[in-house]
């Protein structure tokens, strides 16, 4: 559920028109309602209720500091990927003690900022990353908090670029060879084992790949305790998909209840990680239609929208073949037509939909991109030369921009002309 709405034909996020929206700031932007994503919060949160349980946002969903902020308000932590996104979290005013700290490549410089940060929890993805944080704490007299995240080679029935618990993948630790990683990090001096770790992929429709994971990890923190090793914190990691299309994922709390079901008998506290589930329709991304075209000469007719926002700015269609629903802002009752949206990048892979049923648009329309809050502004890129678009929040029938449009002088901060000429 969200609260972009439409009154009289016009598409409205909460109580704001998306075309004053665009008439004050240009297009193209996101655009994100507090109302959807503090109610997509406490949906995902609330289901774990009378449990002891941490949600760590992914910042790596959505990294707007006033996005993090309303999340920590609200009582979240963050799950974090880079020293960049402990900045981010850290800025946005998320308590260090609810931060944990994913990924395979963390340098030292980041290591070391994760410790003198004091986060809550270190994800060990290898052995050259356990001896490299475990001379780096002696060296600054103090013990890091460690939790190994493990593959457990369960199947999440996703798209292959957002799976990442199959054996194949770069991520986690087999868990055959986990159990030796875990002895020799109870020895260490500068080392305190506090967890585990597992997260198998992103937009997962089913529920069962996670209960396959959580009965393998249950297992696996069984036989640990059998080792003398104890587990605080069993991080489940994220990915409960949300609806693009045609999808039907699980209800957040149809989810919960089956990891309620199977963490009965561990002495845990249970770590989340949800990105996808809480921001993927809390936001879109508005754009306005440039010129329309159609190329003949070939086997088939072809009709193209091109509109001002483009790959750069949206990544998905591109990268993963995403799908999301495009609407006009302005409801025209306009005959509907087949046409591919594209933007203006150099590329034949810039596109944002391919061959989809949409009202005839003119030049000067605007089109909103549906559930795009995830995955959208995080991702986008200054390619091409583009300056990277405004983000908007809308809080009942105010709204502010919460990151400014970059500007051409911007796009060249940072670089020098050099001249080696004697």
């Amino acid at each position: 559920m969200n609260h972009f709405i439409r009154k009289k034909g016009e598409l409205f996020c909460e109580e704001v028109a998306v075309a004053e929206i665009a008439g004050k700031i240009g297009t193209p932007f996101y655009l994100y309602s507090k109302r959807t994503l503090l109610q997509h919060f406490h949906a995902f949160d609330s289901g774990f209720t009378g449990i002891e349980h941490l949600t760590c946002f992914a910042v790596k969903a959505c990294s707007n500091i006033a996005i993090l902020h309303l999340f920590a308000q609200a009582g979240g932590g963050a799950d974090i990927v880079s020293g960049g996104e402990l900045f981010r979290a850290l800025k946005a005013g998320v308590d260090p003690g609810k931060i944990i700290y994913s990924g395979v490549g963390k340098t030292e410089k980041e290591l070391r900022y994760g410790l003198e940060s004091k986060i809550l929890l270190f994800n060990v993805e290898s052995a050259d990353e356990l001896e490299r944080l475990h001379k780096l704490a002696q060296t600054m007299g103090t013990k890091a908090p460690v939790s190994f995240r493990v593959n457990p080679d369960v199947d999440p029935l996703t798209h292959a670029y957002i799976s990442t618990g199959l054996a194949k993948n770069k991520f986690g630790i087999p868990m055959q060879e986990a159990m030796g990683l875990y002895e020799r990090a109870a020895v260490m001096e500068g080392i305190e084992v506090k967890g585990i770790s597992c997260h198998i992929g992103s937009q997962l429709t089913q529920i069962s790949p996670f209960v396959e994971s959580m009965t393998k990890i249950k297992a696996f923190v069984q036989e640990l305790g059998r080792q003398n090793i104890s587990i605080r914190y069993v991080d489940l990691g994220g990915g409960v998909g949300i609806t693009y299309d045609v999808e039907t994922p699980p209800h957040p709390h149809d989810y919960a209840e089956a990891i309620r079901r199977e963490l009965e008998g561990l002495d845990c506290t249970l770590i989340l990680e949800p990105g996808r589930v809480i921001v993927g329709n809390a936001g879109i991304l508005v754009t306005e239609v440039q010129y329309t075209k159609t190329n003949r000469g070939g086997d088939v007719e072809k009709k193209f929208v091109i509109v001002d926002a483009a790959m750069n700015d949206l990544t998905r269609p591109s990268l993963y073949g995403a799908y999301h629903t495009i609407q006009p802002v302005m409801d025209t009752k306009a005959v509907t037509e087949t046409v591919d949206v594209v933007g203006p990048i150099c590329e034949t892979g810039d596109f944002i939909a391919k061959d989809r049923e949409l009202a005839q648009a003119e030049q000067g329309d605007l089109l909103a991109v549906m559930s795009a809050g995830a995955y959208g502004f995080s991702m986008s890129s200054n390619y091409n030369s583009r300056p990277r678009v405004a983000e908007v929040l809308v809080d009942g029938n105010r709204y502010a921009v919460i990151r400014k449009r970059e500007t051409l002088d911007q796009l060249i901060q940072g670089e020098t002309i050099v001249d080696f000429q004697e």
